[in-house]
Protein backbone atom coordinates (compact mmCIF):
# COMPACT_ATOMS: atom_id res chain seq x y z
CA UNK A 1 0.00 0.00 0.00
CA UNK A 2 1.04 3.69 -0.93
CA UNK A 3 0.93 6.19 2.19
CA UNK A 4 0.14 9.21 1.58
CA UNK A 5 3.64 11.30 2.47
CA UNK A 6 0.99 15.21 2.81
CA UNK A 7 -1.36 13.77 5.52
CA UNK A 8 2.29 13.11 7.69
CA UNK A 9 4.17 16.48 7.24
CA UNK A 10 2.46 19.65 8.27
CA UNK A 11 3.39 23.03 7.75
CA UNK A 12 3.80 23.90 11.36
CA UNK A 13 5.70 20.40 11.69
CA UNK A 14 8.52 22.26 9.46
CA UNK A 15 11.37 24.21 11.87
CA UNK A 16 11.68 26.91 9.62
CA UNK A 17 7.96 27.90 9.32
CA UNK A 18 7.97 27.69 13.09
CA UNK A 19 10.72 30.48 12.75
CA UNK A 20 9.25 32.77 10.95
CA UNK A 21 5.92 32.22 11.57
CA UNK A 22 4.86 36.00 9.68
CA UNK A 23 6.44 35.22 6.50
CA UNK A 24 4.60 31.76 6.23
CA UNK A 25 0.67 32.18 7.37
CA UNK A 26 -1.59 29.59 7.85
CA UNK A 27 -3.86 31.07 5.42
CA UNK A 28 -3.43 33.60 2.38
CA UNK A 29 -5.25 36.70 2.33
CA UNK A 30 -6.42 36.79 -1.31
CA UNK A 31 -4.54 35.85 -4.50
CA UNK A 32 -2.38 38.83 -5.94
CA UNK A 33 -3.00 41.71 -8.05
CA UNK A 34 -3.90 41.85 -11.39
CA UNK A 35 -0.62 42.85 -13.31
CA UNK A 36 -0.40 46.03 -16.09
CA UNK A 37 2.18 43.98 -17.89
CA UNK A 38 1.76 39.94 -18.52
CA UNK A 39 5.24 38.69 -19.36
CA UNK A 40 5.64 35.74 -21.99
CA UNK A 41 8.48 34.21 -23.89
CA UNK A 42 7.25 33.38 -27.62
CA UNK A 43 8.83 30.01 -28.76
CA UNK A 44 9.63 29.86 -32.25
CA UNK A 45 8.66 26.15 -33.92
CA UNK A 46 10.62 23.86 -34.69
CA UNK A 47 13.89 25.80 -32.97
CA UNK A 48 16.46 23.72 -32.07
CA UNK A 49 17.36 23.21 -28.05
CA UNK A 50 20.39 24.46 -26.45
CA UNK A 51 22.00 21.27 -24.76
CA UNK A 52 25.50 22.57 -23.71
CA UNK A 53 26.58 22.91 -20.37
CA UNK A 54 26.03 26.57 -18.93
CA UNK A 55 29.94 26.46 -16.99
CA UNK A 56 32.44 24.45 -16.74
CA UNK A 57 34.31 23.78 -13.01
CA UNK A 58 37.85 24.05 -12.13
CA UNK A 59 39.29 20.63 -10.69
Amino acid sequence: EVEDKSEKKRLKDVPIVRNFPEVFPEELPRLPPTRPVEFQIDLVPGAALVARAPYLLAP
